[in-house]
């Protein structure tokens, strides 16, 4: 089975495509001639999944699937959310993204937060959805280097370490995005065409 993940970022394709079992072939919208930037547009995590996986499908002629994911801290109110990578303002930047967000939060003691990824699924005229939370904390300076986004301002939840501190393994483990993708990859396992 061919099957296109809507995402530009190499290293999350590889990452997929080493879960997946060998007979689904993972394709980029670059594999399909399909070069240009799908704008989310949604107020939805998992609107923003469907608007991307809808294009592939819709206008390529693909099974597809696509995620998004934001931050969402209970003292803001789920802010950012679906906001996320643009949190500060264009252009989108990591840096400013986590400086808006401490000083967001300044002392507030409780730092409740989570991470949630929405995965859309689009198989053989049917649409799936998957949701992968990780609990957590907003830590109340940077710790680590590795990672992307907000890893250096969260701690998951029974850790002492914020997810830049941990190798990729280890997150993937525990990660909003590694849980929404297992939910995918067992449902692609077992799936029967005509059920």
């Amino acid at each position: 089975m061919k099957l296109v993940f809507a995402t530009n970022n190499q290293n999350k394709l590889k990452e997929v495509q080493e879960m997946l079992p060998e007979s689904i072939e993972l394709l980029s919208p670059k594999d399909i001639g399909c070069f240009e930037d799908i704008e989310e547009t949604a107020t939805t995590l998992e609107g923003n999944a469907q608007i991307k996986a809808n294009h592939i499908t819709n206008n390529y002629n693909f099974n597809c699937f696509a995620d998004d994911t934001g931050l969402e801290v209970d003292a803001l109110n789920g802010e950012p959310g679906v906001y996320s990578a643009r949190y500060a303002g264009e252009p989108a930047n990591a840096e400013n993204n986590m400086q808006k967000l401490l000083s967001s939060l300044g002392e507030t003691v409780d730092r409740k937060a989570h991470f949630r990824t929405s995965i859309c699924l689009n198989l053989d005229g049917k649409q799936f959805l998957f949701d992968g939370i990780c609990k957590g904390e907003i830590l109340t300076e940077k710790k680590g280097e590795k990672g992307f986004g907000y890893d250096p301002v969260f701690q998951p939840e029974g850790y002492n370490k914020s997810f830049a501190e941990m190798s990729s393994e280890a997150k993937n483990e525990i990660s909003h995005r590694g849980l929404a993708i297992q939910k995918l990859i067992d449902f692609l396992k077992t799936y029967q065409p005509n059920n």
